[in-house]
């Protein structure tokens, strides 16, 4: 039997992309503060992202749109001790995909190759629901 703890991993490397992206954003924020395209004043407020850091703050967004359920069903997973080896692998391709879907989405931005990398998330973080709902069903 895996150990329950191999489910957090996945979620502290997730939260260590979620991490690195707001230092990203800070840095670009401040550059474009520095090189007057934008003024520190934009930022009090939501209003237009200069174009030098929006590719990063519409990814930092995508950080908490499937990452909440995704982060649900690993504490749901691990407090009930539903996880197990298939789930855990699950988990690390849901992260993979996040940090290879925000090298896309921060570089050449193509849908063609982010489209099937957050669909690749999506499954799994589905199938580790799925599990769940059979588990509990089942015991």
């Amino acid at each position: 039997m895996l150990s329950t703890d191999a489910t957090l991993w996945p979620m502290i490397a997730h939260a260590a992309l979620v991490f690195f992206l707001y230092w990203l954003l800070s840095r670009q924020r401040f550059e474009a503060v520095q090189a007057g395209s934008a003024e520190a004043g934009h930022f009090r407020e939501s209003r237009e992202e200069p174009p030098e850091s929006r590719a990063v703050h519409n990814n930092l967004k995508n950080q908490f749109e499937l990452p909440v359920l995704f982060y649900a069903v690993c504490l749901v997973l691990y407090v009930s001790t539903a996880d197990n080896g298939g789930t855990v692998a699950l988990a690390w391709v849901f992260v993979l995909s996040r940090y290879a879907h925000s090298y896309v989405h921060l570089t050449s931005n193509r849908l063609r190759y982010r489209r099937p990398l957050f669909m690749a998330g999506f499954f799994a973080v589905m199938a580790m629901w799925v599990w769940l709902a059979v588990w509990l069903a089942l015991n």
